[in-house]
């Protein structure tokens, strides 16, 4: 008979408090509504937009070369090493620099250049003539595109919490290389998903050389016919409702996305929607000796451009030095402005993404979803309970008990956790049924066994369980195994069928051996001694 019974069954009923109340929490708003609360749908069942991204990693590695080009430039110039010409000759190797025009007399200055450890993951190889190509490192590359591709899932991570979806699954997707998975329950305006997610948001302060240009024909006579190398044609409008002009302005920007640290959305004096920003310390010293030194009452005034991707917004004259924060004002509409500040706020992607898959699920078909997962889950148990009740008579009312605790452990772990549940995870539900019964038939048919070798009723429930135990644990541990691996190898969807059928295989090993072995303890402690039991 087993020991401690009074307090085996207070643990029990206390895992049963515990995990109903995981169920519903603090009830409020009625019980479906606590339920809701706790309990979340995955997209499948409430509905939402379902987008798979592919993010062009390729992208980081011409911006990584780009800033390493400009970089070199400035190392060889501070070594003494004038005359010499940096760039990326051929289109189809952007991983690839060459350095030419290198003085005899510096060739030694170079080289201790090329070889530091700024330039670490390049390979150097440098001809008999003194020309040097730079070509990055596979390993170099492939760690470029994996941070590419982790910090592109980081900021649409960021974008998407700041839209308040409610759990968003955002993850790479198992597919494809360099793939993303977006699933947003709920969200059924997938064209302002994607703009929110796909705009670079990038905005930079540059200095104004030349302009404004009707064309571009007119800013080429206007120079000369030839654009300093330090410097570049932007079109733009210069300020709210101007028509399309062009401008001349330095290529290095004076402050840009990275330097922002907070943006926010509000209205001008005139009630018109601008943007409210503020820099870092290091930008906005970096800014403050910009704008003092190009003041209107400087011996060298100036105007600076706002440009957002890639267009000029707006233009104006520096009137005083500028530290910290400033405001953008242009042709927004409110939205706009709460978008771009959002985006603003959480940085520009690394690489621009294109949509491979766009899906959305209607409410409706959601809730149909749930309706047939409720009813196959219920009609399901019921042909279990009623199985085990003819079969095994008494004590299948022992099983049947200890399935309904299996479902509440379940269901309170989800809402303990927040878990997701999805489509897949009801058919991890279902599979968990079976799986509870599985265990009890094992167990019944050895106490069958036992009783027939004329043991009696305590005696064949002790070596019942006693054997069957290996068995159970062996099966179970098996299982898990399996949930484990789709958990990490699987996408959304397949993840929650993984936790549903991982936790209720735990929950199983729980009511299987010790809720039923207190059962069947219990109605034996009853019985008189030699009775039999119904089994």
């Amino acid at each position: 008979m087993g020991k401690n019974l009074a307090g085996k069954s207070a643990f029990i009923v206390a895992v049963l408090v515990i995990f109903c109340f995981g169920i519903v929490g603090i009830p409020h708003g009625g019980l479906t509504q606590s339920i809701k609360d706790r309990i979340h749908l995955g997209l499948d069942l409430k509905g939402g937009t379902h987008l798979v991204l592919e993010v062009h990693v390729a992208e980081a590695i011409v911006s990584a070369t780009d800033r390493d080009v400009a970089r070199l430039e400035g190392d060889l110039q501070k070594a003494g090493v004038v005359g010499a010409t940096v760039g990326k000759t051929d289109p189809a190797r952007p991983q690839t620099i060459v350095v030419s025009g290198i003085p005899a007399a510096k060739l030694s200055d170079a080289r201790s250049v090329l070889q530091g450890s700024d330039y670490s993951t390049y390979d150097v190889v440098t001809t008999a003539d003194g020309n040097s190509t730079l070509t990055m490192k596979l390993g170099a590359i492939r760690d470029l595109e994996t941070r590419t591709l982790d910090t592109s899932i980081e900021t649409i991570r960021e974008r998407i919490d700041k839209l308040g979806v409610s759990e968003p699954v955002i993850q790479k997707y198992g597919l494809g290389e360099n793939q993303i998975l977006v699933e947003l329950p709920g969200v059924d305006d997938p064209a302002r998903v994607e703009e929110i997610i796909q705009s670079t948001a990038k905005l930079s302060i540059h200095a104004v050389t030349g302009g404004p240009y009707e064309s571009d024909q007119a800013a080429m006579q206007a120079n000369g016919g030839v654009i300093p190398a330090d410097s570049e044609l932007v079109h733009g409008s210069g300020s709210a409702g101007a028509p399309d002009q062009i401008w001349l302005l330095k290529r290095v920007s004076e402050v840009e996305g990275t330097d922002f640290r907070d943006a926010q959305p509000g209205q001008d004096q005139n009630g018109r929607p601008n943007i409210r920003f503020n820099l870092t310390t290091e930008a906005g010293d970096r800014f403050y000796k910009y704008t003092e030194a190009h003041t209107a009452s400087s011996a060298t005034p100036g105007s600076m451009a706002i440009v957002l991707d890639n267009k000029v917004r707006e233009v104006a004259g520096i009137q005083s030095a500028i530290r910290d924060s400033g405001e953008i004002t242009g042709a927004f509409t409110q939205q706009q402005a709460n978008d771009l500040s959002l985006m603003l706020r959480t940085g520009a992607l690394p690489a621009s993404i294109s949509y491979l898959e766009t899906r959305t699920v209607g409410p409706s078909l959601g809730a149909a979803s749930i309706h047939q997962g409720i009813v196959a889950a219920i009609a399901g148990m019921l042909a279990v309970m009623i199985f085990m009740l003819i079969y095994y008579r008494g004590a299948g009312i022992n099983a049947d008990l200890a399935l309904i605790l299996n479902l509440v452990i379940l269901l309170g772990f989800m809402g303990f956790t927040g878990s997701t549940l999805t489509l897949p995870g009801i058919a991890g539900v279902i599979l968990t049924i079976g799986m509870g019964v599985d265990s009890n038939v094992l167990i019944f048919e050895r106490i069958r066994e036992e009783l027939r070798a004329g043991k009696t009723a305590a005696t064949a429930v002790q070596q019942g369980f006693a054997h069957a135990w290996v068995t159970i644990v062996d099966t179970h541990v098996t299982t898990i195994v399996s949930a484990m691996i789709l958990f990490l190898f699987g996408s959304g969807p397949v993840r929650g069928f993984a936790v549903t059928l991982a936790f209720g295989l735990f929950a199983n090993i729980f009511t299987a051996v010790l809720v039923s072995r207190v059962i069947f303890d219990t109605i034996l402690q009853k019985k008189e001694r030699g009775a039999a039991l119904s089994i």
